[in-house]
């Protein structure tokens, strides 16, 4: 077999998998009813302020794998239900930011400082569709990168990297994480330690239970989905309620007005915002590839850098910030090109690169059969790699999903609007009840309620000291696999406590864990 044919494979297992149902003679697969099904779910939570496409993905997870089990067959499915949240909440959270100027997410802050004012002026057809397009071409941008990227990345990582260098990458990959995340790489590091606390709990290759003070609760460990949703999503649903006890119920916004015609975008304007689109597109997509660092710091980098380059060609003209659309399209691409260059540490290191890649990884770990890293894109010609198969189905979902978002995303996006009207004091109560009862459908027992509960309270405190919760969920993740290179590397190299520095390889990981602490620090107190 050859690469082609593990490309005809995975679309075969998209397209000709098992049939939810047939429409008008047509068999319609499971996996590409999910991928509609998760995509309009993303816009509709995309365009609802106070949630997100993470949040949406970690209360759906427990809910999918109780309906498709934990058999292979599920891995697509699920995956593809995951990416089309994903994919739909990246559109659809220019919505609210454009129609009532509140960002639903950090990095759609910059999308309000031109869409806000265009919508006021009667022209928020106009700025919706910017958007849309701006977010579709960026997404598809990265996509791209990641299909021609990832396979190449992992098979350098598996050819030249022994386990001495994955373990060295591995705490390079957690010291980067924690210096970008978050406006202090102390707290960062704290993070991390705490999620490495968390994941040993009660494992280890000894036959009793590690650091569970001898209760039986403690000696299973911590579940994956309890630890995550409590720190990510309980945690967030507890500071938003206290904001709203603190500030009041903010009432509804109110409505903008919509005087312009419901018409395409004429060639000129096209002409017009398509190198913001292209710039911003590489920007999100390079910053994106670097696992932790997230989508508002390419959202400011696509907006800052657009700014100065229309400023310098159009000094004359209206500026950004004015309400033109080139600030619109350069903060969108920006931002929804993040969302596939993230996928690639995941898939071909094992890293998370956001929180949406952590629910895919929850979901492969979940189900089985496929783990991300180097492994899944080894290639033989003379038996077949099924994780490679499934990851070439993945791709093949993520461009599916494309083809929706260019095809009908505008339309749903834009007939989202009313979403922003729902009271925020209504959806919390309900994300925290459906986050508790997608926990107990997966685990059965009411002491994991407890624990997601308690990580809940951690997630919440951890933000009121402006800790960021992601390095802890990403070392929690990465914990268990990080010692288990650790040992089998310890035990190759003849027991030899150096490991960590046997050769040059391992030295420059080390020694860049060390610099970019030291110089994150730095500038932090600068």
């Amino acid at each position: 077999m050859d690469w082609f044919d593990y490309v005809l494979l995975g679309v075969q297992a998209v397209f000709q998998g098992p049939v939810a149902f047939e429409l008008a003679g047509f068999a319609i697969p499971i996996s590409v009813l999910m991928v509609l099904s998760g995509f309009l779910l993303g816009i509709l939570v995309g365009s609802t302020p106070g949630l997100a496409g993470p949040m949406a993905m970690a209360i759906s997870l427990p809910i999918l794998i109780s309906v498709f089990g934990y058999h292979e067959s599920a891995l697509l499915p699920v995956f593809g239900f995951l990416i089309g949240v994903m994919k739909g909440a990246t559109v659809g959270g220019a919505v609210p930011a454009i129609l009532f100027n509140t960002p639903g997410t950090p990095d759609a802050y910059m999308t309000t400082l031109d869409g806000y004012p265009l919508a006021q002026r009667g022209e928020a057809n106009k700025a919706l569709r910017v958007a849309h397009i701006s977010s579709a071409s960026g997404d598809t941008f990265s996509d791209i990168v990641l299909i021609l990227c990832a396979p190449f990345l992992a098979i350098i990582v598996e050819r030249y990297l022994d386990l001495p260098e994955k373990t060295a990458l591995l705490l390079l990959s957690m010291a980067f994480i924690a210096s970008v995340i978050g406006r202090s790489a102390g707290k960062g590091l704290i993070s991390v330690g705490l999620g490495l606390l968390a994941a040993y709990v009660g494992t280890g290759e000894d036959f009793s239970p590690r650091l569970t003070f001898g209760s039986e609760a403690l000696a299973q460990g911590f579940s994956v989905a309890s630890a995550i949703l409590g720190v990510l999503i309980v945690g967030e649903v507890f500071k938003s309620m206290e904001d709203m006890r603190r500030d009041g119920i903010s009432s509804v916004n109110a409505r903008v007005k919509n005087s312009e015609r419901r018409r395409g975008l004429s060639v000129g304007l096209l002409r017009s915002i398509s190198p913001y689109i292209a710039r911003s597109a590489l920007i999100g997509t390079a910053i994106g590839a670097l696992p932790g660092v997230g989508s508002t710091l390419a959202a400011t980098l696509g907006y800052t850098t657009g700014k100065g380059r229309h400023a310098k060609l159009h000094p004359q003209k209206a500026q950004f910030g004015d309400g033109i659309p080139e600030g619109i399209a350069a903060t969108e691409a920006a931002n929804s090109s993040v969302s596939g260059a993230n996928l690639i540490p995941v898939l071909s290191l094992g890293i998370p690169g956001n929180a949406s890649a952590v629910f895919l990884i929850l979901a492969a770990d979940s189900i089985g059969g496929f783990n991300p890293g180097p492994s899944v894109f080894r290639f033989n010609a003379d038996t077949v790699n099924p994780e490679l198969v499934v990851a070439f189905g993945l791709f093949t979902m993520m461009m599916l999903a494309n083809l929706l978002n260019w095809t009908i995303g505008g339309r749903v996006m834009r007939a989202m609007g009313i979403m922003t009207r729902v009271p925020k004091h209504y959806l919390l109560p309900v994300i925290l009840l459906l986050t508790l009862t997608a926990i107990y459908i997966q685990e059965t027992r009411l002491v994991a309620v407890w624990f997601t509960i308690g990580f809940g309270v951690l997630g919440y405190l951890m933000r009121r000291i402006d800790m960021s919760p992601l390095p802890f969920v990403i070392a929690f993740i990465l914990g268990g696999r990080l010692e288990e290179t650790a040992r089998q590397a310890f035990s190759a190299t003849g027991s030899d406590p150096w490991f960590l520095f046997s050769s040059a390889t391992c030295i420059v990981f080390m020694g860049l864990t060390v610099l970019i602490l030291l110089l994150s620090a730095r500038s932090r107190r600068s």
